[in-house]
């Protein structure tokens, strides 16, 4: 028998490249053996497992049907929202510049490197915040000083780095309520919250107070592992001076890429993001 001095074996790139794309999880990938036969053993026995579970998931849905879990996200919580009260808008994917530069993003170089510039005054949304800027001002001249919200759903697209957290494209869910009492913002952004990962059966959440670079400041919602699920920040605010708006707001941003994450316990945004090969994150080459 061949000894190691201890030394221990984690499985090579090639099976951790083939494992991530079955979908294998983060502890399974971290694996440890006390030598290379037993690794490889396990890696046949494991990329088995994971090959027949990825063939009976995709004979059933050719069955019984599927979505993928954002769509499935997007929906239930469009209906939630609806049901609350507020309303659904739609907006272009196609946003001008001169829009994006009320939200004073010239003064951070990374943000605008990250932008899709379709020509010098159109870019891919990067955000859905300009948008729904001017939904507030158009319905605050006709709620009659009542409270209203109104959400949007929808893909938008930034340069990210590379990572199991980001993608360049993903879906966005950015909700805001306009009218609150000052002091009842905090409140309503508990309610809300509570009500939107409840739904989706996330219980474990935190808030963190964060800096950044639109809003100066936001409020956080973190997983209990860590992820970032939304942000959310309040108004009045200094942003709104350049879109000519005056009241209160309440505004909330989810990532359903993220959520998808959550609710699914996972921990890459691959196996729920928009692609080509997969249906429900399951490969369809194996």
């Amino acid at each position: 028998m061949t000894e190691y001095n201890g030394k221990t074996f984690g499985f090579t790139s090639e099976q951790l490249s083939r494992l991530r794309d079955l979908g294998a999880k983060a502890e399974t990938l971290e694996a440890q053996f006390s030598g290379p036969l037993m690794r490889d053993a396990n890696y046949r026995q494991t990329e088995q497992a994971l090959v027949t579970a990825a063939r009976s998931a995709i004979k059933e849905m050719l069955s019984t049907g599927g979505r993928p879990l954002v769509e499935v996200i997007s929906e239930t919580l469009c209906e939630l929202l609806v049901s609350r009260g507020l309303i659904q808008v739609s907006t272009p994917i196609i946003m001008s510049r001169a829009r994006l530069s009320r939200m004073v993003l010239e003064s951070d170089p990374l943000f605008y490197s990250q932008v899709f510039w379709l020509d010098a005054k159109r870019c891919l949304r990067p955000m859905l915040a300009p948008h729904l800027y001017e939904y507030m001002l158009d319905l605050l001249k006709l709620a009659e000083g009542r409270p209203f919200g109104i959400f949007e759903v929808g893909p938008c697209f930034r340069k990210e780095s590379k990572g199991s957290r980001h993608a360049s494209e993903f879906t966005m869910l950015n909700l805001v309520e306009v009218g609150l009492p000052l002091d009842k913002r905090l409140d309503r952004l508990s309610e809300l919250v509570e009500a939107i990962l409840g739904r989706l059966g996330l219980k474990d959440w935190r808030h963190e107070e964060v800096g950044s670079t639109v809003y100066e400041k936001t409020i956080d919602i973190v997983s209990c592992d860590g992820l970032e699920l939304a942000s959310c920040s309040m108004g009045p605010h200094p942003l709104d001076e350049a879109w000519g708006f005056d009241g209160t707001w309440l505004g909330l941003g989810f990532g359903l890429e993220r959520l998808a994450m959550a609710a699914a316990n996972l921990d890459r945004v691959s196996l729920v993001s928009r692609t080509l090969g997969r249906i429900k994150g399951i490969p369809l080459k194996i």
